[in-house]
């Protein structure tokens, strides 16, 4: 099963909405067949690893980090080619909560004579599945927030200096944050700032590019940028309140997302409930300080991603959070440690939201 879900990661960022699942499939002691679901979903890994297979399928033992399918989509469900290939048990890590599934995966197989087990490396499985589990669940993607700062909290001086903050090596991690997640996501300020292009480099060239989405409530992003001058090659989405002002960028290629509209603009829980129904699982977030500590604020962040470089800037220096309107500690958000590393001469601690 550590198996399965070390070669599903591959596919992390590749496939929504589908979950990026991980398959292998024992004879005799031997590993005989193995997949992840490919990029867009399509095939299954299930799929995969029974076409690797091929005849030794016969009365083995197929390990798989979430329950097969059991409906019929753009193809037939995974659970008619386990029992056509003649497999005697199937493992499953934990079970798929989509309720053209939620169970009935499982009831197949057992109805056609496979004996199944349940809930190996179930806590694993459902981390990584944490995505696509959250757009069934939560009805919103899964977001990740990652700040780059100095040793005293700060992403930029005084005169607005941030380029580079970190190494090469956290810059080299942060482009595989991007692949591995479906899409990243910044604020008009961020955009108008920097005119990223929020690409993933250093990965080969057939992977999918992230989406790109910007929280611009009036739509004020320049229609000449990187990100709107690629909008026909990747996809850029603009979540905004104000449908007038979208005619100009409409015509980039640039995707609608109209939301409701909060005091300081862009409803951000609205926004991510459209995200998951636009399909994303996954969602990464590189700013800036403001949209970050509204994520925060409204309970949207579910993993805090913290690259720290060992330089210190000062007071005066921009903050890595805007304001949170915070009196007491009981009111501050809390994140529990998940991981700390040295990554080149910088620090790197992952933290999820804590109770």
């Amino acid at each position: 099963m550590r198996l399965a879900l070390s070669l599903g990661s591959r596919g992390s960022g590749q496939t929504w909405p589908n979950p990026f699942v991980g398959c292998v499939i024992v004879k005799d002691s031997l590993v005989v067949g193995r997949g992840f679901t490919q990029k867009s979903g399509r095939p299954h890994a299930e799929i995969v690893a029974l076409a690797q297979a091929s005849s030794h399928a016969k009365d083995s033992t197929v390990y798989v980090t979430l329950e097969p399918c059991a409906h019929t989509g753009k193809t037939p469900p995974c659970v008619d080619n386990l029992i056509k290939a003649g497999v005697k048990k199937v493992v499953i890590a934990t079970i798929d909560p989509d309720p053209r599934v939620a169970g009935q995966g499982i009831k197949i197989l057992k109805d056609a004579g496979v004996e199944i087990t349940l809930g190996v490396l179930k806590e694993e499985a459902e981390q990584a599945h944490s995505g696509f589990f959250s757009r069934l669940n939560k009805k919103r993607p899964f977001v990740s927030l990652k700040i780059a700062t100095s040793i005293d909290g700060r992403i930029a001086t005084q005169t607005g200096n941030s380029k580079w903050l970190t190494g090469p090596e956290s810059r080299q991690f942060v482009h595989y944050l991007r692949a591995t997640h479906d899409a990243i996501l910044i604020g008009r300020g961020t955009a108008e700032a920097d005119n990223p292009r929020l690409d993933v480099r250093g990965f080969g060239k057939d992977i999918n590019q992230p989406v790109r989405i910007v929280i611009d409530s009036d739509v004020k992003i320049d229609v000449n940028s990187n990100l709107a001058s690629t909008a026909n090659d990747v996809p850029l989405l603009i979540c905004h309140t104000n449908k007038t002002n979208f005619t100009d960028i409409s015509g980039t290629g640039a995707v609608s997302i109209l939301c409701n509209r909060s005091d300081s603009g862009v409803d951000l829980e609205n926004a991510m409930e459209q995200l998951a129904q636009y399909g994303l699982t996954r969602v990464l977030c590189e700013g800036g300080g403001k949209l970050g500590a509204a994520l925060i604020k409204a309970n949207l962040v579910d993993e805090l991603i913290l690259m720290q470089a060992g330089l210190a800037i000062g007071s005066e220096g921009t903050a890595s959070l805007g304001k949170m309107d915070i009196s007491t500690l009981n009111d501050a958000p809390n994140f529990m440690l998940k991981e700390t590393r040295k990554i080149g001469n910088d620090t790197l601690s992952i933290w999820s939201r804590g109770a």
